[in-house]
């Protein structure tokens, strides 16, 4: 992971469109009856493919250089593990003079992102336990896929889970203060940057005993749900490494995550170490900053909640 802006290619939803059609005819020699556009984040853009005899697809197109392989590697590492059903990949296509962005095709997980299925919200305690147990479950067997050397799944090389996230963590912060000094970040946000990284050390002086593949980014946003609210994929992994397994429990509060008790219900199952709650809070907080110097995007209502946590479990050393 490196703390710097990406390079966006341009892609409008039209040219999405047109793109998936040639993408599919090419790669699996069938025409597409129907493409829908579904949306998109910083540097992705997907779109729905539908076919005679109704078989449907995604198409997702990365607007940034190398984000292609990294998500495909990453789709296919996940399936062999998850107990939840991970997309399948179909087929990877480079950018050239035809598709001047990378894209690939994956299965269509059925449902809709339990972020935006609104009625979980006021399902019985019970239920919203029983959501938490199978969301936990699944990415706990995800964690027991085991690397003897931590870093990217692409080329793991660090002898210790610090000799990988020290440098990230430290670059972030060099790079946040120069953000602050040109005025694109917030004080309050630098000032709990700073509080934390003079606890680093404490923080983290519980040793990572073993390199575990974690997700990246299972918040609800990338939950699928389908009919009686039953879960039906994880979608949608960023930057998945052999880790810190904690490292993917802080996403399990963002958004309304602590509605469904998923950071503590893993930790009731599978256990957590001494300075857990403090290492989530610096890894969240670094990860919203890292992702605003990627995208340019400063999201408020996901980085004010951060600060204010980092800040009350700093309190808690």
């Amino acid at each position: 992971m490196q703390a710097e802006t990406v390079e966006v290619l341009p892609l409008t939803k039209e040219q999405a469109l047109a793109y998936a059609k040639l993408a599919v005819r090419e790669q699996l020699g069938r025409p597409a009856e129907k493409v829908s556009y579904m949306g998109g984040g910083s540097f992705g853009r997907a779109v729905a493919v539908t076919f005679r005899g109704g078989q449907s697809l995604v198409v997702k197109f990365l607007r940034a250089r190398g984000m292609m392989e990294k998500e495909a590697h990453d789709l296919k590492l996940l399936a062999g593990y998850s107990t939840v059903k991970v997309p399948e990949v179909l087929f990877t296509r480079p950018r050239d003079d035809k598709i001047p962005v990378d894209c690939y095709g994956m299965e269509k997980i059925a449902g809709k992102s339990a972020l935006f299925a609104l009625g979980m919200l006021f399902l019985s305690k019970k239920r919203r336990r029983e959501f938490a147990d199978e969301v936990t479950t699944a990415l706990h067997a995800v964690h027991a896929c085991k690397n003897d050397k931590f870093g990217d799944t692409l080329h793991a090389d660090c002898d210790s889970w610090l000799a990988y996230y020290r440098p990230f963590a430290a670059d972030v912060l060099q790079k946040a203060e120069a953000y602050f000094a040109a005025g694109k970040l917030d004080e309050k946000v630098m000032l709990a940057m700073r509080a934390a990284w003079e606890k680093f050390d404490v923080i983290f002086s519980e040793e990572v005993g073993e390199a575990c593949l974690i997700h990246g980014d299972l918040n609800v946003g990338n939950i699928m749900v389908g009919k009686g609210y039953q879960i039906t994929g994880f979608i949608d992994p960023l930057n998945s490494a052999y880790a810190d397994r904690e490292y993917d429990l802080f996403q399990f509060d963002n958004l309304t995550g602590k509605r469904f008790f998923l950071r503590e219900t893993y930790i009731r199952k599978y256990g957590a170490s001494r300075y857990c709650m403090q290492k989530l809070a610096f890894y969240g907080l670094w990860n919203e900053v890292y992702c605003y110097m990627q995208s340019g995007v400063l999201v408020g209502f996901i980085m004010r909640p951060l600060v204010k946590n980092m800040n009350e479990r700093l309190k808690e050393i």
